[in-house]
């Protein structure tokens, strides 16, 4: 246990710059616009029985007032979606150089020398892209949605509308980072087909990482769609595309599960209101319960053990 935390400490030190300060500067960046949006009062504004007004002008009281005030607290996360968008990207470009970049500066004949073995040393950097990275932007994304939060009260404050009463006192407020962080599990076994994927390419190829992992199935979809139009095979390369290329590519995407799961998953929702937190909770949940994850996670235990087994054999770029 000592040996891993280690590890995964060496990983955060070598990337840091991507898996640490990418997502703050970026959250800051957005936190910023997002403040001069607000006290600028620009988009700032809700509809009263189909009549757009603008906050600022108007007191908000009853009905629309709790209204308010609910979407506030269930969705105020989901003002940090660029931020966790932006994990996909990182994740996806640390699996690609996790193995080929020790190869290619040749720090891994010094990792080598070291007693420890190639399975904990793989097994730390799956950790860390499934782990590790989703928590930090997670952490960071949470105190940006708070902040906006906090600032878009503030101002219907000074424009007389109260909310922090109603926001702070919400179960939801303090129910939304918890079902965020909840999604996690979910999370690690959508993504392992594709941290698979790039690790075994990442320890397999001497050049061109980024072309060999997402060339390799792109151009082998386009060569099954080419047999199926002109040779007539018989074969459904969209079947293909959908269910290969799209999941071991895709899948560190936050909710990509939502999407290779359309068939079995529904989202529950009032009309003119977008689906409750605790629905795609669920929903989220409930794509478990298909066969397709599993498959995608015996999948991606079998190329991490082929990546374990290439970089005991490779020593070079």
């Amino acid at each position: 246990m000592k040996t891993m935390k280690w590890l995964i400490k060496r990983e955060l030190w070598e990337n840091k710059g991507s898996l640490v300060w990418a997502p703050t500067v970026i959250a800051s960046l957005l936190g910023m616009l997002a403040l001069v949006a607000i006290f600028l009062g620009k988009n700032v504004q809700f509809n009263d029985e189909g009549q757009a007004m603008q906050i600022g002008k108007v007191t908000i009281e009853g009905a629309m007032r709790s209204r308010i005030a609910e979407t506030l607290s269930q969705a105020y996360v989901a003002s940090a979606m660029p931020v966790f968008m932006i994990l996909s990207l990182l994740v996806f470009f640390y699996c690609l150089g996790a193995l080929h970049d020790e190869r290619a500066d040749r720090s891994l004949l010094f990792w080598k020398s070291l007693p420890v073995s190639d399975l904990t040393t793989v097994l730390s950097k799956v950790l860390t892209a499934v782990v590790v990275a989703p928590l930090i932007t997670m952490s960071i994304g949470i105190v940006l949605s708070l902040v906006i939060l906090l600032a878009a009260c503030a101002f219907l404050l000074a424009h007389g509308t109260n909310l922090f009463g109603a926001v702070l006192g919400s179960a939801d407020f303090y129910l939304a980072p918890l079902r965020l962080v909840g999604l996690l599990p979910v999370y690690i076994l959508w993504a392992l087909p594709t941290v698979g994927w790039l690790l075994m390419v990442s320890s397999m190829a001497r050049s061109k990482v980024f072309l060999w992992a997402v060339g390799t199935p792109v151009v082998t979809s386009l060569l099954l769609l080419w047999a199926e139009k002109a040779l007539h095979f018989g074969f459904d390369a969209g079947w293909f595309a959908a269910n290969v290329v799209n999941r071991i590519l895709l899948g560190v995407v936050p909710g990509s599960w939502l999407v290779f799961s359309k068939d079995t998953v529904s989202l529950p929702h009032e009309d003119n209101k977008l689906a409750l937190p605790d629905a795609i909770f669920n929903a989220s949940w409930s794509t478990l319960g298909g066969v397709s994850v599993w498959i995608g996670v015996a999948a991606g235990v079998a190329m991490i053990a082929v990546a374990v087994w290439m970089r005991r054999r490779r020593e070079e770029g």
